[in-house]
């Protein structure tokens, strides 16, 4: 009886939304329950370090909270007050109320709703092939990155470049517009490496002082949404100052001479205006890079977050060329390596029988589309019935009033696949329950590095939870849709997409556990020419022609600066609105995830904004105050932290705390705006103009 159980050590995959994609090794005990998880140390970029979130997961396994049966709402929305049924009866539901929605309104009036709760392509992306074989409304996938993707491929032509290891091998990391202490800690294992062994050095550019601007060598504190004015003045100094690779220039590049033109009216103190980052920090950061030119530019997600991030990005990753970064192992910029996979997905998702002329409904506009905006709709029919896998809505998505306000809606149906009971199930009519990855098979690919990698199942599900795959394939019997794909086991459509892209077997994948995909250095750092016709880095792109593959509603209407710049499109503070809002990612959360696992809300307390001390001071706040925060689109009361790490006017807000945190139940996203992102769509979750205010005597000092 005292015989230690031994578990095994099995390899799987991070499925959750972070550039990383780790490779794990995992404790498995009986087949039923998991132990520790590490990073897999001889996978070279996870090279066995990963966050303490996914280090704990059996809290989330094994959490109480966990819904483990299939649910029918038996109280007002919004209430929790459900009963259990059987998965049949469920399915069955769904069915029956999908096939009323279409006869009443048409296809499109059924809009099912995803996004990136898992990033395994089977359990993600199965949804798409419902939508495809049903016709559907279809999903404009906005919320997360656009921006930041379409200001890369603006100047390279692809949506790749150099190996994200060879940071180990930089003479200087500059890490911007990425919390990667919080979000991407491999980054950081890489970039340390590089300041331990070679005397590298690290810039940080952000917002606020955060963990990663705290390990800077150098770090550029700067307003949020000012990026463009930063780069500008950095050219400016390498230009000035004989830092410019005109050789590099000539050869890769399409305007050199006129960026030099252009940016000589753009110097340190013409961005110091704007960005409130002083002259001699500005000053100190070109030189830095002037001085080490094998610099990698490691660019992030924060460009996403705000209405001129897909020019910000742009920008930044112009200094790289300038200095011809891109000659040297250890330079240039990346921003993510999606574009290295050539995945076959057709299986999986159905794009094989899409119908391009089925509407496209962005994401990041659910409020205004459940709330009736005719334009979001496309004049087209109301949504009234809803499937909703990996996403969390009610919590994650902009202007949370509208959102709310259509969910509550009489007449819209809504089934959620769920893990926990998040808000969003709360809302829903039919609630069923969901695996975890460890429950599943599934593979991955890495953004943020280069590996495909197989998550296959190490236990079985909790309860009576089903993975996406097996509800998507349950739906689509009761509704009559029709493709090959529904026919197939999960390990079926890894190995038959792995085949048809020429990737090997699922036996050959699941021997090695991952695939290093990396391009050779030649191709990775664009030396036989970027992935325009003509081979040049476009610093002057044409925006109407970035080969991004998605779309803006208005983009003809739309006038973007031709040459890096500041574009003043962001939400400018104003006499009613003196403070600009960043809702920047927490340590202990990703997203709304793990804000229900115990070690992550010990870790992050409650709900706060952190307020210069010398912005507090006049209006009378001190810290663990309740303060109200307001514009336009609503209020939201939480708690302040006087934090000096910001500069004077501008306040963060960190997480996605679920609203029933937030003393009146609204969250966050209560103030971000909903309004698209010019030019490929997105959501600006840290570019908000609020007016803040003392709220009721200070609660739990």
């Amino acid at each position: 009886m005292n015989q230690l159980v031994r578990p095994r050590i099995a390899a799987s995959a991070c499925p959750h939304d972070c550039p990383s994609t780790c490779a794990l090794e995992i404790e498995v005990f009986d087949g039923q329950t998991i132990g520790r998880v590490r990073g897999a140390a001889d996978n070279a970029y996870t090279a066995g370090v990963i966050c303490a979130k996914v280090a704990r997961y059996a809290e989330r396994v094994d959490h109480p909270d966990r819904v483990t049966h299939p649910l029918r709402r038996t109280g007002p929305k919004g209430s929790g007050q459900f009963e259990r049924i059987s998965w049949d009866d469920a399915l069955d539901i769904v069915a029956e109320n999908f096939i009323r929605t279409e006869a009443k309104h048409g296809a499109e009036a059924v809009w099912p709703y995803l996004y990136a709760g898992t990033m395994g392509y089977v359990m993600r992306d199965g949804i798409h092939r419902l939508r495809h074989a049903k016709k559907y409304s279809g999903f404009f996938s906005t919320i997360c990155n656009n921006a930041a993707r379409g200001g890369f491929i603006a100047g390279t032509g692809k949506l790749a470049g150099p190996d994200p290891r060879e940071m180990a091998r930089s003479d200087l990391v500059v890490i911007w517009g990425t919390n990667a202490v919080n979000t991407q800690v491999n980054v950081m294992t890489h970039a340390t490496r590089a300041r331990k062994e070679r005397q590298a050095k690290i810039a940080v550019v952000d917002v606020y002082m955060n963990g990663t601007m705290k390990q800077a060598d150098l770090p550029v504190l700067i307003r949020p949404g000012t990026d463009g004015a930063l780069a500008c003045a950095v050219m400016h100094c390498l230009f000035r100052d004989g830092k410019a690779d005109w050789d590099y220039l000539e050869r890769y590049t399409d305007a050199p001479r006129g960026l030099a033109e252009h940016v000589k009216s753009r110097g340190p103190d013409w961005a110091a205006k704007i960005t409130g980052c002083p002259v001699e920090t500005i000053e100190a950061f070109a030189r830095l890079i002037g001085e080490r030119p094998r610099a990698y530019f490691r660019l992030g997600f924060g460009f996403s977050r705000s209405r001129n991030g897909v020019v910000n990005l742009h920008a930044a990753s112009c200094i790289a060329a300038v200095v011809g970064a891109w000659r040297h192992e250890g330079g240039g910029a990346f921003h993510s390596n999606a574009g290295i996979y050539h995945l076959d997905i057709g299986l999986i998702d159905g794009g094989d029988i899409r119908d391009p002329s089925v509407r496209m409904l962005d994401q990041s506009r659910i409020g205004p589309i459940l709330t009736g905006d005719s334009a979001s709709l496309f004049d087209g029919p109301p949504v009234t019935a809803m499937l909703i896998q990996n996403t969390n809505p009610v919590v994650v998505a902009p202007e949370q009033e509208l959102v709310k306000r259509g969910f509550a809606r009489d007449d819209l149906f809504v089934c959620v696949h769920e893990q926990v009971m998040t808000e969003t199930a709360k809302m829903a009519d039919i609630v069923l329950p969901a695996t975890m990855f460890v429950e599943h098979d599934d593979m991955y690919t890495a953004g943020g590095s280069q590996y495909l990698l197989l998550g296959p199942k190490l236990i079985e599900p909790r309860g009576e939870c089903r993975n996406n795959h097996e509800v998507i394939c349950a739906l689509g019997k009761r509704l009559g849709a029709e493709h090959p794909g529904f026919r197939m086991t999960p390990r079926e459509l890894i190995d038959a997409t792995l085949r048809k892209s020429g990737w090997g077997t699922l036996a050959e994948l699941e021997a090695n556990r991952w695939i290093d995909c990396q391009p050779d250095f030649e191709t990775a750092h664009y030396l036989k020419g970027f992935a325009y016709p003509d081979g040049k880095f476009r610093f002057k792109p044409d925006w109407h022609k970035v080969p991004f593959g998605r779309w803006h509603t208005d983009m003809s209407a739309i006038k973007m600066p031709e040459l890096p710049d500041h574009w003043q499109v962001i939400e400018e503070a104003d006499a009613a609105h003196p403070f600009r809002l960043a809702t920047s990612p927490s340590r202990g959360f990703l997203n709304s995830t793990f804000t229900e696992t115990p070690t992550s809300l010990s870790i992050e307390r409650r709900p706060e904004v952190m307020i210069h001390p010398d912005d507090a001071s006049p209006l009378g706040i001190a810290a663990g105050d309740l303060v109200t925060l307001g514009n336009r689109r609503g209020q939201v009361r939480l708690h302040a932290r006087l934090f000096e790490g910001m500069r004077r006017g501008v306040v963060i807000a960190e997480s996605i705390w679920p609203n029933s945190a937030f003393i009146d139940g609204r969250g966050i996203n209560t103030l971000t705006g909903a309004d698209s992102i010019a030019p490929f769509g997105g959501a600006a979750f840290h570019d908000n103009k609020i007016w803040l205010r003392k709220g009721d005597a200070a609660v739990g000092r």
